[in-house]
């Protein structure tokens, strides 16, 4: 096995070989160019790059995936954020007037950190995840995904690990790419929970009739919250730990299970006990769901809504290394979202090492038999199916492949519909 081990002084050294022969630029490019729904939509779109010594790099555009190919294999970028499409070419926004250069569209894209989670997890903090904490990833992933398909009606979501201790989502239907800021300030309220700085106790406040797509919520939360909440995270488990907890309930109910607490110490023992506690005097006093706001406040997802909410606003780019970890931002299996693990993601360290193994007798034949005239992207398929990288490029593949199929199916519906008239 190749040594995963990454030293980020190595990373000048091996981005280049990641983007001459790994970096999955023609899945990538036929992503931002969306069958060229509209003339110059990938020229007129926003890259960033940073480079080394954080040398940050705003406004770059390309023509074609060529012209961008050549410049990240120039530049070497320790990072790569997309921004919007905007009105005129990004790389010549200092020749366009004041006011008249204007973010158009982007992605509906939504940004999930670890770290707005230190105040209701135990087993880490700032930058630090492991695999007990990742389950809150696990959850806001299903929690999300279910609301923007079936209650705003979005099919293509592109669910991406950062490489460090959080997951973005990319909305990349048309209707999603179009959204105004009001409108996408809209989709961030409806699925913001969590209200409140540091120094607000009490971050939910649920008011009757509980809204259907907080029930929803809930149901996948009650699937995890036992062994994540009570057992890993032990949330009842030690005095300080409870007294957080009890904090979020009614003085009458929390001098009631203080005395239970000091007798009882089974954690899940202890969450029957303020359940029903809370349920009965839910039941003399309608509207009181106290139960239900200690679960949300928990395990709901924390959403950074300033990242959705602005067109212009960008974010890291998928297939993009994290200086730090060294892993690559690949996407995420819905399929197999409980199988998911951020420390499995393959480093630039492993798939650079993996490169260098010699060729086994069955991908030699495979590349003899695959020679074509356009060598040199045959070549860039072969490489990255040696790596650990090739499963996460076969996501994305599928991903744009999908796209680009209702893409299809919208234009034959279309043409159909005007032979009718």
């Amino acid at each position: 096995m190749p040594t995963t081990d990454y030293d980020p002084g190595s990373l000048p050294d091996l981005l280049p070989l990641y983007y001459k022969r790994l970096f999955p630029f023609s899945q990538y490019y036929r992503w931002l160019n969306y069958g060229g729904v509209t003339k110059n939509y990938f020229q007129n779109r926003e890259f960033s790059f940073t480079l080394k010594d954080d040398i940050y790099v705003r406004y770059q555009s390309f023509s074609n995936q060529s012209e961008l190919e050549k410049e990240i294999q120039k530049m070497n970028p320790y990072k790569i954020d997309i921004g919007a499409v905007y009105s005129h070419r990004p790389n010549q926004h200092n020749t366009i007037k004041s006011g008249v250069f204007q973010a158009l569209e982007k992605e509906l894209v939504f940004d999930i950190d670890m770290t707005d989670y230190d105040d209701v997890r135990r087993c880490c903090s700032a930058a630090d995840i492991c695999s007990k904490c990742w389950t809150l990833m696990t959850i806001a992933i299903r929690i999300l995904d279910r609301a923007l398909r079936e209650d705003f009606g979005f099919r293509h979501l592109m669910w991406v690990f950062s490489g460090r201790r959080g997951v973005h989502c990319w909305v990349c239907d048309e209707a999603a790419r179009k959204l105004s800021a009001a409108g996408r300030s809209a989709v961030a309220e409806y699925l913001s929970l969590i209200k409140g700085g540091e120094d607000t106790v009490k971050k939910v406040q649920l008011s009757d009739p509980v809204h259907p797509f907080i029930k929803d919520s809930l149901k996948q939360i009650e699937q995890h919250f036992e062994k994540y909440a009570l057992v890993e995270q032990d949330i009842l488990g030690s005095k300080e730990s409870a007294d957080k907890v009890l904090a979020l309930v009614p003085d009458e109910v929390r001098k009631e299970l203080q005395a239970v607490f000091q007798t009882e110490r089974s954690p899940i023992v202890r969450w029957r006990k303020l359940t029903a506690a809370v349920q009965a005097m839910g039941t003399a006093k309608k509207g009181f769901y106290g139960d239900k706001e200690i679960m949300l406040q928990y395990c709901y997802p924390r959403l950074d809504v300033n990242v959705s909410k602005g067109v212009n606003h960008l974010l890291k780019s998928p297939f993009s290394v994290h200086p730090k970890t060294g892993r690559i931002s690949v996407p995420i299996d819905l399929k197999a979202i409980d199988k998911f693990d951020p420390f499995d993601v393959p480093s630039i360290t492993m798939i650079c090492e993996e490169l260098d193994r010699p060729k086994t007798a069955e991908e030699k034949g495979e590349a003899t038999a695959r020679q074509t005239e356009n060598n040199g992207e045959q070549r860039k398929v072969r490489d990255y199916k040696r790596t650990s990288l090739a499963k996460y490029v076969k996501l994305f593949d599928q991903f744009v492949e999908e796209m680009e199929q209702c893409r299809k199916g919208e234009l034959l519906r279309k043409s159909d519909l005007q032979k009718d008239f």
